[in-house]
């Protein structure tokens, strides 16, 4: 645990899940910008606290850091991310008097009808934001103030284009500890353009049941317009059907992985799992798309909420990034929690680049890991629960 010091106190943030291991913050420096300006308390800013009336909406918030600080206008935060939502709700709990001083939703929520403060905080995906600017876009007026974070490295000439063209005039202010923001003033006068999304496109052939079909995706997805070559890989090489059982595409993305699954093994029922609100909603028009089977599709933290020894094969390709940094907690995490839901001699598939050096994690955790394929630069690793 972490305390961020604001203009409004200093509050007692962690990431979720909390990890001891896990030594990166709640928030940076973006954050801490973005409070500051709102405040009036930056060097030459114009107090802008007097402007937090009405609806304030918060937009990505990584940890939930913006909406505990800005709990006593009962912000409405909107996140992509199941984990984002619950340390938002434990950091709330700590330092606000309980969730209820906010209001949580994910991007596949209806957002509020009329938004009159409007923080972004930017994401990864200049997608996300495309497709979450357009959604909102009907709910901001003339009055709306509008701000957007980031650090540096994520604010690009696109980024500032898709404000502006979006909501309207935009500008941006000195970088501050590698930190900037972005002032948009809003045009009604704009023509209101629907989202593109989600995007459909037909795989190549070569990659086993999902051969020409069709992948959709949501905004945000990673290689959410062509399929990655990692994922190309796995394809090739997934485990051969072995009758009834219950498969597990954990981290599922768009799903696609989870669908030959189904494709392969009709009698099999597939769960698809990820903490991404989008993914999940892609894994899912995917598989109808293409599948009739039996499926679920569940938005949580991991493997978690599963009975022990209720799964019989575990697919997963895990990020190693989350946001900007790069950790391998979330693999750690992915692993153990497949490890108590697979039964007795249930199997965990992993794809992930040969540098990562997963196998020696696996041997550990399970007491053996199988080479199944390989290139320059993936593997595909399996283990067995014994």
């Amino acid at each position: 645990m972490n305390r961020l010091t604001t203009p409004w106190g200093e509050l007692d943030l962690t990431r979720f899940p909390e990890d001891p291991r896990d030594q990166l913050r709640a928030w940076d420096a973006a954050d801490e910008y973005l409070l500051r300006h709102l405040a009036g308390d930056g060097p030459g800013e114009q107090a802008a606290s007097a402007g937090l009336s009405g609806t304030v909406v918060v937009v990505g918030d990584r940890w939930g850091a913006l909406t505990t600080a800005l709990a006593g206008h009962r912000p409405v935060q909107i996140t992509d991310s199941f984990l984002a939502q619950r340390a938002t709700r434990a950091n709330l709990a700590r330092n606000a008097g309980g969730a209820g001083a906010a209001r949580l939703l994910s991007t596949r929520d209806t957002p509020p009808e009329r938004i009159d403060v409007l923080l972004v905080r930017v994401p990864k995906s200049l997608a996300l934001l495309e497709d979450q600017l357009r959604r909102l876009a009907p709910a901001v007026h003339a009055g709306t103030v509008v701000v957007g974070a980031g650090m540096v490295k994520e604010i690009h000439t696109s980024t500032l284009d898709l404000f502006e063209e979006i909501l309207g005039p935009t500008r941006t202010s000195l970088a501050v500890k590698k930190a900037r923001l972005i002032f948009c003033a809003p045009d009604p006068g704009l023509t209101r353009t629907p989202s593109p999304w989600p995007y459909r496109y037909a795989l190549p052939d070569g990659i086993g049941p999902m051969s020409g079909r069709t992948v959709v995706n949501h905004a945000g997805i990673f290689c959410a317009e062509r399929l990655d070559i990692g994922t190309r890989f796995f394809l090739r090489h997934l485990p051969e059907p072995g009758g009834p059982a219950r498969i597990v595409d954990l981290g599922c993305g768009n799903g696609v992985v989870g669908t030959a699954a189904a494709l392969a093994d009709p009698e099999a029922e597939v769960l698809f799992v990820d903490e991404s609100y989008q993914a999940v909603a892609s894994a899912e028009a995917t598989f109808r798309a293409n599948a009739d089977s039996r499926a679920e599709f569940l938005v949580g933290d991991g493997l978690s909420d599963l009975p022990t020894g209720s799964v019989d094969l575990v697919l997963n390709n895990p990020p190693f990034h989350s946001h900007q940094a790069t950790t391998d907690a979330t693999a750690r995490r992915m692993f153990a929690g497949a490890r108590a839901a697979l039964r007795p001699g249930g199997e965990l598939w992993v794809i992930g680049n040969r540098h990562l050096g997963y196998h020696v994690r696996l041997r550990r955790l399970f007491g053996n890991c199988e080479l199944v394929a390989s290139d320059p630069k993936f593997v595909v690793l399996r283990a067995v629960k014994r």
